[in-house]
């Protein structure tokens, strides 16, 4: 009985041994995160993927989140004629595994705070100082890619991969927001008065236009009445010329001399003849009956 009992303790004493041992040599790294080694306080060159993993009682594993994170900042920054302007944005990042050690041994966990957040301040006002602020606003989709190129110039070298960045907010002082305003309105004013008179010109044009070609249809109208005038007239004294050609050629002596006993009214034609105041009345016959008082 005493022997089983003293078995018994000493089972206990192996399995409590094994249990401290199995804690301390293992370790396990969750999902997303990468696992950095250290001996002492000093980093290993080598990185632990997701999952249990063996390490010496003196070693510590150190979890950095290797999953792509995304921070919201606010700033403030001037344009390049001194405007201020409050900015709010937010960033994309991530660290590259492999390379985490490095990070962790030079910066530590906190490498958003201390690294990437004061560069891309920096980065943002040097940015913004090259835009005017009625052009900032404009050209907020360039603003943030080449914040994005200058800090991703600046982390490479530390592992840190700058995947986007968005401005997605910018509020200026009320001072220059109204001023802002009133060119807009009279832009708006002026683009309204142009189209206006865009309108008032074309409509010109147009009714120009369009009495040109009635003009120039009137005119075509009138030359083609004209025209046939003149081929009517031109027709009409050829046929008046053909007509008389045919009858000067139709005309014969017997025919003018039946046209004129035709047209004979009865009466005889007389005139005087004689000298001082002897008269002598003349009947003139022609044909036969001149020549029958010829002969009486």
């Amino acid at each position: 009985m005493r022997n089983l009992k003293k078995g018994a303790i000493i089972a206990g004493i192996v399995i409590v041994v094994a249990l401290i041992a199995f804690v301390t040599c293992t370790a396990t790294v969750e999902t997303g995160y990468t696992g950095i080694v250290t001996t002492f306080g000093k980093v290993e060159d080598v990185t632990l993927e997701a999952g249990l993993h063996f390490k010496s009682p003196f070693q510590q594993i150190i979890a950095m989140d290797n999953r792509e994170q995304k921070t919201s900042f606010t700033t403030e920054a001037f344009s390049s004629d001194i405007q201020q302007v409050d900015i709010t944005g937010s960033i994309n990042y991530a660290i590259n595994k492999s390379t985490a050690m490095n990070l962790f041994k030079e910066v530590g966990t906190d490498y958003f705070n201390k690294l990437v957040y004061p560069r891309m301040l920096e980065i943002t006002k040097g940015v913004f100082s090259k835009y005017s602020a009625e052009n900032l606003v404009a050209n907020r989709e360039k603003l943030s890619q080449d914040i994005r190129d200058g800090l991703f110039e600046e982390l490479k070298d530390y592992g840190i991969n700058v995947i986007s960045l968005s401005i997605e907010n910018l509020d200026f002082t009320d001072a220059f927001t109204d001023a802002v305003e009133a060119k807009q309105v009279a832009a708006q004013r002026k683009l309204q008065a142009e189209i206006e008179q865009a309108q008032m010109t074309m409509e010109t044009q147009q009714q120009a236009e369009r009495q040109r070609i009635n003009a120039e249809a009137a005119a075509n109208v009138a030359k083609i009445n004209a025209d046939a005038d003149a081929y009517a007239t031109k027709v009409r004294s050829e046929a008046e010329a053909e007509a008389n050609k045919k009858i000067a050629e139709s005309l014969t002596e017997n025919l003018i001399k039946f046209n004129e006993i035709k047209n004979w009214d009865g009466k005889l034609p007389t005139f005087m003849a004689g000298e001082g105041t002897s008269t002598i009345p003349v009947l003139q016959m022609g044909g036969s009956a001149a020549n029958g008082a010829a002969g009486e």
